[in-house]
């Protein structure tokens, strides 16, 4: 089982990830901006993270500017997330292990989970 924080402004979509991630058997932790999801990454030492790019308080791009900075959590995979094409996001934010373009269909979370947990230990 892994640990995957979702870090989402839009709560339908946060506990949708939940909902479908939860079934699927991992422990899901949630924050609402980016100052939540870094305080939540220091006390949930998550396996996966996806994290919306626009959002209130501290957006996407520079909670992920954080967790790229410190040693401790720059290996944690992050599914950025925007309803922008994913060219414009690029523009704001590197780092990401991968890009979720909202909408998106539940196979694609399903798909990236599992690619990204492979070999990370995290799925056992």
């Amino acid at each position: 089982m892994a640990t995957v924080l979702i870090v989402d402004d839009e709560f339908g979509i946060a506990e949708l990830l939940d909902a479908v991630l939860s079934d699927d058997g991992h422990k899901v932790v949630t924050a609402a901006n980016g100052r939540q999801g870094l305080a939540r990454v220091a006390a949930s030492r998550p396996d996966l993270i996806f994290l919306d790019f626009m959002m209130p308080v501290m957006d996407g791009p520079a909670m992920l500017a954080a967790l790229v900075a410190d040693p401790e959590t720059c290996g944690i995979p992050v599914v950025l997330m925007s309803s922008m094409p994913e060219e414009t996001v690029r523009e704001r934010a590197s780092g990401h292990a991968a890009f979720l373009r909202k909408p998106f269909r539940l196979k694609q979370v399903r798909d990236l989970v599992e690619g990204l947990l492979a070999g990370r230990g995290g799925d056992n």
